[in-house]
């Protein structure tokens, strides 16, 4: 099977120093959003300074610095699914980045989990192609428990109730059947998302630490899909409390990695 064929070679034809350079005082901790209108709401309320851009033939993302409590963070957009995602974390690892927090909304498993409520992935169900190539086959990824300990805390000292455990990452959004969703359940999946493995696998070959927070959207645990805030767009400063929370969340990883 192809999948097995991993590489630890660390050079490859093509690396991401031939289309990034290191970029001087570039914040050690960047915090990542998928959301545009999540990035848009950011840009609005925090006038943050632009320090670099990702130039990809589909759209140009820019690469943002603001001070938030003393900390220098670098802020930027993540385009869905984990080839996109990872070959942007690539990118600002190369630019400067050492900590990374991944923010954004996933598919509930577990039908207790509320619209918008927060959750903390422990571990990733390898349900995608880009891990393989990063570390050798197995079943599920985890991340490192002293980061993921960090976000509790943050979590702990503004009282924000969350749910903490395993994510299903697949790369195919519209196959996720009813048969594989029961059996993701089984495995112990309480969400399901479509960056997290490959994200903690691309951090462990590159020597990064990583941390990811979700907001929850579609339900799919229940009898029948609710596809929730997927889709209802009426609540949106909601979404938006997720900004304040994660740039809490990069303080404290750039503090204590």
């Amino acid at each position: 099977m192809i999948l097995k064929e991993f590489d630890e070679n660390k050079e490859a034809v093509i690396n991401p120093s031939m289309f990034n350079k290191k970029i001087k005082d570039f914040p050690s901790t960047a915090v990542s959003f998928f959301s545009r209108n999540v990035m848009e709401e950011f840009v609005r309320k925090y006038f943050p300074k632009e320090i670099g851009a990702i130039d990809g033939e589909t759209k140009r993302y820019p690469i943002y610095e603001i001070d938030y409590k003393g900390c220098k963070l670098a802020v930027y957009q993540s385009p869905v699914g984990a080839p996109a995602c990872g070959m942007h974390m690539e990118d600002v690892i190369e630019m400067g980045a050492k900590n990374f927090l991944l923010v954004g909304c996933c598919g509930c498993l577990d039908k207790e989990i509320e619209d918008y409520g927060i959750i903390i992935p422990t571990s990733a169900i390898r349900d995608e192609g880009t891990s393989y190539h990063y570390m050798p086959e197995g079943d599920e990824n985890y991340i490192d428990p002293k980061c993921v300990a960090l976000i509790e805390e943050v979590m702990h000292e503004n009282k924000i109730k969350y749910s903490k455990g395993k994510t299903w990452t697949t790369d195919a959004l519209y196959r996720e059947t009813k048969a594989k969703v029961e059996s993701r359940i089984k495995m112990g999946a309480i969400t399901v998302d479509m960056e997290c493995s490959a994200m903690i696998a691309i951090s462990k070959f590159r020597n990064v630490n990583f941390a990811q927070i979700f907001y929850g959207a579609d339900n799919l645990g229940g009898e029948d899909y609710d596809p929730r805030s997927l889709i209802d767009k009426t609540s949106m400063d909601n979404k938006y409390k997720i900004i304040p929370l994660a740039l809490e969340c990069g303080v404290k990883l750039h503090k204590n990695l």
